[in-house]
């Protein structure tokens, strides 16, 4: 017997427990109706010698739906800028491919940083023979060794 009373126990305590963080997660969902109970507690709790004006209500009324409709614009906002983010991202990304395959066939010139001497890079110029996209960066193929596009100084028609 009390064991099915510590099982019946556990299962309302884990019930409890889910119940909380619902609560928790939804909070922004519930503030609307946490709101319009409480003005309907204070319409029945108003004094009856001297009751609550209708102007009163009305901005009040007026108040919770401007913020209502500035959470849906902020959330509305939100995706957009989400959006036009990723849109950026892929232009970006299209953008380095189309360069990238640009130059092949083209003499370029290349400044490669030096370690050793920061002051002193290596300058390279050959012609591109081949593109490749590795790790997310354009890379091209001059004089049989592979150098990213960001190395690109210069580039002209053979």
């Amino acid at each position: 017997m009390s064991t099915i009373t510590s099982q019946i126990t556990a299962m309302r305590n884990e019930t409890t427990q889910v119940q909380s963080q619902q609560a928790r997660t939804t909070g922004m969902k519930n503030d609307s109706n946490v709101f319009l109970t409480l003005m309907l507690k204070q319409l029945e709790n108003q004094d009856p010698t001297e009751p609550t004006e209708n102007t009163q209500w009305l901005s009040q009324l007026a108040q919770y739906s401007s913020l209502e409709q500035m959470s849906q614009m902020n959330t509305g906002l939100s995706d957009c800028a989400k959006y036009i983010n990723a849109m950026y991202n892929d232009m970006m990304l299209n953008s380095e491919i189309n360069q990238t395959l640009a130059m092949i066939g083209k003499d370029v010139t290349l400044q490669i940083p030096n370690e050793n001497d920061p002051k002193n890079p290596t300058v390279i110029t050959g012609s591109v023979t081949e593109a490749s996209f590795e790790d997310g960066s354009g890379k091209i193929k001059v004089n049989g060794q592979y150098y990213s596009i960001e190395n690109v100084i210069s580039i002209r028609e053979k």
